[in-house]
């Protein structure tokens, strides 16, 4: 621990992971972390769930209006707890231990690997598709693949947080070209006067009604194409100037998102039919296929630079989040330490690495998707509970951004009525993911709030940390303001 006279209550920030670049680059960032594999894969849940296309298409728009609506909340947090830690770090701060704890279990356990693991899968399906034509990957091929695109993107981000927050950039404006593609394309079938599909007779037309629990699980899917709105909020010690930054960034990129999301869908229903769609496993690749003739190659290439800038985005921010818990307490110290040298926390990253390549072992894209979404929402509605009993709790706090109160309102309404028929529609998926989440509260009264643990115990963590081998192999050092997990 630092002496006396050195110790602060304020936070220390471990690396500079944001260079001081202008509003542009965050708005890159925040885009670039929310555009990833969702929009590629997520179409098809949509419109399995929804049961028609114009249901679809509503989805979406309403799913980019909820995305809104929590960013509001999420901005108001991020400048009032100025935290790097997301989700976890608000609810530390308003609720406590236990509840910050339990969302951290759910996040390094479930929410990131899991995402990590259907972006990863979606890059190899879309890279293997132009070669395996007529069939599906195999299944090796695939794991194989999404595997070596994780420990190469883990080597980038532990190498350098220059070089990964440049591809980060770079492939976010590759993205957008990917989907500028599809939405052109898609405009000039639509001028040509294909267009059959959406007109609201054909587009609202139903074999069948979906129910209340089917509509939810729509919402989850498309749900999973948002998720990453909250991402500079991860980060927040690391934005220059975040008062003003944070929410610019986060008041443009949800709008954009929910645009071009929009319009790629319409692209997508103006030149295949639902038929076509929900029997492809590449959509994007379906699409150029029938369009773009021998330039459709274009497509799987810009997909799969598409989920590589996504890989790289959810890597750097979940490393983060076990940094954000360790300096809690709440994860091992081995979890905050970093490369003396180029400032990235090392362990973190390959902790979140392995968390993924075993989740890519036993999962299947759209069950992965239904399971991390529940969770994902269920800490969204959590962390936007707490804003109001933040409220209450200190209302004479400044808060130099304050919501109209019907805006978590409003948005914990619709997060109750998804999570609750979610849960009748899918009860195995997301009763296991509860499952695990609770079974943080045995760890952490073990782990955390037990404090007289043997003598022993300290004795030999304190050698671990000073002389352990890893130490030296990855040249890391720890930050001194650490408290120590008691594990």
């Amino acid at each position: 621990m630092l002496p006396a006279d050195r110790q602060t209550d304020k936070p220390t920030p471990i690396v500079t992971s944001l260079p001081p670049y202008s509003l542009i680059m965050y708005l890159l960032f925040s885009s670039g972390n929310i555009i990833g594999s969702g929009i590629f894969i997520s179409p098809k849940g949509v419109l399995e769930h929804s049961g028609s296309v114009g249901l679809a298409l509503v989805v979406w728009l309403l799913g980019g209006c909820i995305a809104a609506l929590g960013s509001l909340c999420y901005a108001e947090l991020g400048v009032t707890i100025p935290k790097s830690g997301g989700d976890y770090s608000y609810v530390t701060e308003i609720f406590g231990g236990l509840m910050g704890f339990l969302l951290l279990w759910s996040a390094v356990l479930i929410m990131y690997p899991t995402t990590l693991a259907v972006i990863a899968l979606t890059f190899s399906n879309y890279v293997l598709q132009p070669v395996f034509s007529n069939c599906v990957p195999p299944y090796m091929a695939t794991r194989m693949l999404s595997a070596t695109c994780l420990l190469l993107l883990t080597w980038v981000n532990c190498s350098s947080v220059r070089m990964a927050t440049r591809i980060q950039d770079i492939f976010t404006v590759g993205k957008l070209m990917a989907l500028g593609l599809i939405i052109v394309v898609g405009l000039v079938q639509i001028f040509n006067g294909h267009y059959e599909a959406l007109t609201p007779q054909v587009a609202f037309s139903l074999d069948r009604m979906p129910s209340v629990g089917q509509i939810a699980l729509a919402f989850l899917q498309a749900s999973f194409a948002f998720s990453g709105w909250n991402f500079l909020n991860y980060v927040t010690e690391e934005v220059v100037e975040p008062r003003r930054n944070l929410p610019r960034a986060i008041y443009i990129s949800i709008p954009l998102v929910t645009f071009v999301y929009t319009l790629t869908n319409i692209a997508y229903f103006s030149s295949m039919s639902p038929e076509e769609l929900l029997s492809s496993n590449a959509v994007a690749v379906t699409f150029g296929e029938k369009l773009l003739g021998m330039f459709s190659v274009i497509m799987p290439i810009s997909v799969a630079l598409s989920t590589f800038g996504g890989i790289n985005g959810y890597l750097f921010t979940s490393s983060r989040l076990c940094f954000s818990g360790a300096r809690e307490g709440h994860l091992p110290s081995l979890l905050a330490m970093i490369h003396y040298k180029n400032c990235t926390p090392i362990p973190a990253l390959l902790v979140c690495c392995a968390a993924t390549i075993v989740i890519l072992c036993i999962g299947e894209t759209h069950n992965l998707i239904n399971y991390v979404s529940f969770i994902n929402y269920l800490s969204y509605g959590v962390t936007i509970a707490g804003l109001l009993y933040y409220r209450w709790k200190k209302p004479n706090l400044y808060r130099p951004i304050k919501v109209n109160l019907l805006v978590p309102v409003c948005y914990l309404m619709f997060w109750a009525l998804l999570l609750g028929f979610s849960l009748y529609s899918e009860p195995v998926v997301c009763g296991v993911g509860l499952v695990i989440m609770l079974t943080g509260v045995p760890v952490y009264f073990l782990g955390v709030h037990w404090k007289e643990k043997p003598k022993c115990i300290y004795n030999f963590i304190g050698k671990f940390l000073k002389n352990g081998w890893w130490k030296y192999f990855f040249c890391i050092i720890p930050c001194l303001t650490l408290l120590i997990f008691d594990f």
